[in-house]
């Protein structure tokens, strides 16, 4: 299990992406249009690294949905490897059974 302040910081984070999103995507339109003048580009740039540096998307973790494991996810099912094994193991997956030979 991971700690609990580490789950409440990424769910702090996703939050925060939440937030800002629209505001980020507005700045990074206007930085990648070049045919705006670099002065407006550049302000728009210094608007940019003024918002929070967790309201990024690349910042917030892929974690495990039950014991909070950031390493070994699967994005599809938001489960680490290792409670995927246990629950298809115990029986709790409909269809998934631990191979053997």
């Amino acid at each position: 299990m991971a700690k609990i302040s580490a789950i409440q910081k990424n769910l702090k984070r996703i939050k925060l992406t939440a937030k800002f999103l629209k505001k980020r995507t507005e700045l990074k339109k206007i930085i990648k249009n070049k045919q705006l003048p670099l002065s407006d580009r550049f302000e728009a740039q210094l608007k940019l690294s003024k918002l929070p540096r967790n309201s990024s998307k690349i910042r917030v973790v892929n974690r495990c949905e039950i014991t909070g494991r950031p390493h070994g996810v699967y994005r599809k099912l938001k489960m680490s490897r290792i409670a995927l094994r246990e629950m298809a193991s115990s029986g709790k997956i409909p269809g998934m059974t631990k191979s053997s030979w």
